[in-house]
């Protein structure tokens, strides 16, 4: 009976409208289409439901529902609006899958791929300092942002720092037009890459704006005193033993540290000046401070990534950039064998 139709205003505090009702509004139209009893207006954050008094008491009840697993994870995807929506009580901690880093944009779900990324992630848990070396594509620095966005969700960190040395890749960055910032962005697009997978593109903007994120070459770091940061360093094949000491000297209190490079591919002109190696020969020991060592095995790039780097491999002699001594981690699955 029209008598005992209601309507409801649901206020969706804190949320971007965007992020909750899907590209398109998808899952507005999806969350509408498992209502049919139900009118459904959504009004920028509030939305105005009309029908049964009880039928809208349980999906206010519900839509509040997905609201705090979004706030609370970052991610919505189709299976859970389809969970939350047909009655299925679902505890927001049992829908997490434990191997999961981070829910990305667009309901990507980012979880170690390989061997080694599993690894790095448990050495991580038990590590304030990480390295992490090895060939192109094995998905070191991905990991490595994954396990920084994961920090920053959870609280651990105010803040991600992600810093490259602005060494010149076999290019010469005095050509490309614009400051500074403009020349060296570009060399720094696969960092933002990265970020643009996992954190939506208007709250990424703004922890731009606001420093909760920074993109920086490794100059910068010169003098800083990293307190309540995730601090990633990336491509340190390309850093002096004196720059990497400088940038590992800036850990500051409650602040855990990425290290991530490939030795064969060191850009300096002088290829024994790179400091990466003997770093973690100085370090390899020390308490507190976990390294894991990638391989062609890891590479999730194109099939033809694998085949390129063994082939490099083979080819090239008097390799300066062996790491020694190569010894398993004692947590690493070869050592069952």
């Amino acid at each position: 009976m029209a008598e005992d139709y209601v309507s409801r205003e649901i206020r969706l505090e804190g949320i971007d409208p965007r992020e909750l009702y899907g590209v398109q509004d998808t899952w507005l139209e999806q969350i509408k289409e498992l209502h049919p009893t139900l009118k459904i207006v959504a009004r920028g954050s509030s939305l105005k439901v009309l029908g049964a008094e009880p039928d809208t008491l349980r999906f206010e009840k519900r839509m509040k529902g997905l609201a705090e697993y979004y706030l609370k994870y970052g991610h919505i995807s189709t299976e859970v609006v389809d969970q939350c929506f047909r009655g299925v009580e679902m505890e927001v901690e049992s829908a997490v899958d434990k191997e999961v880093l981070v829910y990305g944009t667009n309901g990507n779900i980012i979880r170690p791929r390989t061997v080694n990324q599993e690894l790095m992630v448990k050495l991580f848990d038990k590590n304030d300092l990480l390295f992490a070396v090895g060939p192109a594509g094995s998905g070191k620095t991905y990991t490595a942002i994954a396990l920084a966005v994961r920090a920053l969700k959870e609280r651990e960190v105010r803040r991600i720092i992600l810093t490259r040395p602005a060494v010149e890749a076999g290019e010469k960055l005095g050509f490309l037009p614009g400051d500074m910032k403009e020349k060296l962005d570009p060399y720094l697009q696969p960092l933002y890459d990265a970020l643009n997978d996992m954190i939506p593109a208007a709250k990424l903007q703004k922890f731009l704006e606001d420093g909760t994120v920074q993109i920086a070459p490794l100059a910068y770091m010169r003098g800083r005193t990293l307190d309540n940061a995730f601090v990633i360093l990336d491509e340190a094949q390309n850093t002096t033993l004196s720059q990497i000491k400088m940038f590992l000297t800036r850990m500051g209190r409650n602040a855990r540290f990425i290290v991530t490079g490939d030795v064969t591919q060191i850009d300096l002109p002088k290829k024994s000046d790179s400091g990466l190696v003997r770093a973690m020969e100085i370090l390899r020991n020390v308490p507190g401070i976990g390294i894991v060592e990638f391989d062609k095995r890891d590479i999730v790039r194109h099939a033809l990534v694998k085949k390129i780097v063994a082939a490099f491999d083979r080819n090239t002699e008097g390799r300066v950039w062996e790491i020694h001594p190569s010894v398993p981690h004692p947590d690493h699955p070869e050592n069952e064998k």
